[in-house]
């Protein structure tokens, strides 16, 4: 087995003749005794290159550290990438609402109405945050959002330089994605420059915008009762701009000296 009970390692323990009798509370306290608790897990991400992942991660950290001053000197910010295959469940019968002494009622029974793509924009310097829905999931549909929501934005905001903070995913295309903004650039003449900053593989703990991702997914999308792809479009795009009447920047504190420290390279 993977997972143990006391029980199961009692059963165990006399089956392979170790013990002749074992109470379960004798286990029990031994393995609380060593801290030992084998029913648990957690899902661990082990460093496999450590100067390749600092290296990576350096100038997204500083960025982080250097959004809110930078923002004021026209250096914008901005983390960007997709919360995938959002899926549209309407309840039978609806959801009741929460009464004295009951929490909201909740049906298991749902029909499913279809799924979306959101594609998001984090501003690290200010908290504000930027989406666009899609039904599929693709490098155009990522240059759409760049192209009608992003690009808009930093016009607007007058800015001389646009940090875009991503994984390497193949929605953002790495091998093509330089070149192409270059070209946007050079056709549309933007008054900005875009660099691209590569988060380390497999390091989505260390993007700003999953963050907000996850607050969605606790304020909006759960528990799911949506009627209609449409209507959960609607919903999340009036989520955003609610949140942004109140939005603050993220208070991140994972800085550059502590990812030494974990990596052992201080």
């Amino acid at each position: 087995m993977a997972r143990w009970s006391n029980a199961e390692i009692v059963q165990r323990l006399i089956a392979l003749r170790m013990v002749a009798r074992i109470a379960v509370s004798t286990v029990g306290r031994w393995l609380k005794a060593e801290k030992i608790q084998p029913w648990r897990y957690h899902n661990w991400q082990h460093i496999l290159n450590p100067e390749e992942f600092l290296a990576s991660a350096r100038p997204v950290l500083r960025l982080y550290e250097r959004a809110a001053p930078l923002l004021t000197k026209g250096v914008w910010t901005v983390c960007v990438d997709e919360k995938t295959s959002i899926q549209a469940r309407e309840r039978t019968p609806v959801p009741d609402a929460a009464v004295p002494g009951h929490p909201m009622h909740v049906p298991h029974r749902y029909q499913r109405q279809g799924a979306v793509h959101l594609f998001g924009g984090l501003s690290v310097g200010d908290g504000q945050v930027y989406g666009q829905c899609a039904s599929r999931k693709r490098f155009v549909d990522f240059q759409a959002f760049l192209l009608e929501v992003i690009v808009p934005e930093a016009l607007r905001r007058g800015v001389q330089h646009v940090c875009l903070i991503m994984d390497n995913g193949t929605t953002h295309a790495p091998k093509q994605l330089k070149k192409w903004l270059v070209a946007q650039r050079e056709s549309q003449a933007w008054p900005f420059t875009v660099h691209v900053f590569w988060l380390p593989r497999n390091a989505s703990w260390l993007d700003q915008i999953e963050i907000w991702f996850s607050i969605l997914q606790r304020k909006l999308l759960q528990p799911n009762h949506f009627a209609s792809v449409d209507a959960l479009v609607k919903d999340i795009l009036k989520f955003i701009a609610h949140y942004n009447q109140t939005a603050k920047p993220i208070r991140w504190t994972y800085t550059v000296e502590k990812l030494k420290e974990k990596l052992g390279t201080i």
